[in-house]
């Protein structure tokens, strides 16, 4: 498959999930070579991994607990020793705990952080190396538009994806030098399979939001996959350390 990432290796980790596999694919289509992370769903990673090399591209499947730094290593040479050096980070892989903030202990605190911006610490740092000495890399977080709107029962959360917003701007300022980019996208509220098990009334649920935005419509996975693919590609070489909402005007400014 050819495309403007054509030649470029990226890794897009919880790239089973509803947002994570559209990525996945979007990148494909544009001529990037995949390594997709997993924690436990060998199925459809592998269901994923056949309809993209069926489609023509190339992809291998890779599974690991991304909250701890060993299984990160092992993860990250183990990519690059089947496919070279990894150009494309995206950070997708996380979990949207509720915990009402009186209930919030310690251990719930730790756990959320872990997942949703410890582990994205970890495969940055794993990672930039590589990209430091090929003068080239795209470091791409997937936070929330909540980093900015907040909600209840989500204190981990929220801060975890804030401070996925922080890093960015910090790594971009460490690796710009070295011809690295930084970037967050933010997804306002996405429509995607997993919501029909947490909602009790989807179509209320709708209504709620979509007087929130400008645009009148639910968010799709591929609005965010179309901005990951730009922000991954040569056109975007001048943009890093920003946060692009992909909300439908939720938040404006």
């Amino acid at each position: 498959m050819s495309g403007p990432l054509n030649g470029r290796t990226a890794l897009v980790t919880g790239a089973t999930g509803g947002l994570g596999s559209v990525i996945a694919r979007r990148l494909a289509a544009d001529g990037a070579t995949l390594v997709l992370t997993h924690l436990d769903d060998d199925q459809a990673a592998a269901e994923l991994t056949t309809r993209i090399t069926d489609s023509g591209g190339t992809a291998i499947s890779l599974a690991a607990d991304l909250r701890h730094a060993e299984a990160v290593s092992a993860l990250c040479h183990q990519a690059h020793n089947r496919l070279g050096p990894i150009d494309i980070l995206i950070s997708n892989a996380g979990a949207y705990p509720r915990h009402p903030w009186r209930k919030t202990t310690p251990a719930h605190w730790d756990e959320v952080l872990a997942t949703n911006l410890t582990s994205h610490y970890l495969l940055a740092h794993e990672l930039t190396p590589t990209m430091t000495a090929a003068a080239w890399g795209r470091i791409i977080m997937i936070g929330s538009v909540l980093a900015a709107a907040g909600r209840h029962d989500l204190a981990g959360y929220i801060s975890a994806k804030a401070g996925l917003e922080g890093l960015t701007r910090a790594l971009a300022r460490e690796l710009g030098p070295v011809g690295v980019t930084a970037n967050c996208v933010a997804p306002g509220s996405v429509r995607v399979p997993a919501e029909d098990s947490v909602v009790d009334d989807p179509e209320a649920m709708t209504a709620r939001q979509l007087a929130r935005q400008c645009i009148q419509r639910r968010g799709r996975p591929e609005d965010v996959a179309a901005a990951i693919a730009f922000l991954a590609t040569e056109d975007a070489g001048f943009i890093t350390g920003q946060t692009l909402r992909v909300d439908g005007g939720w938040i404006l400014g």
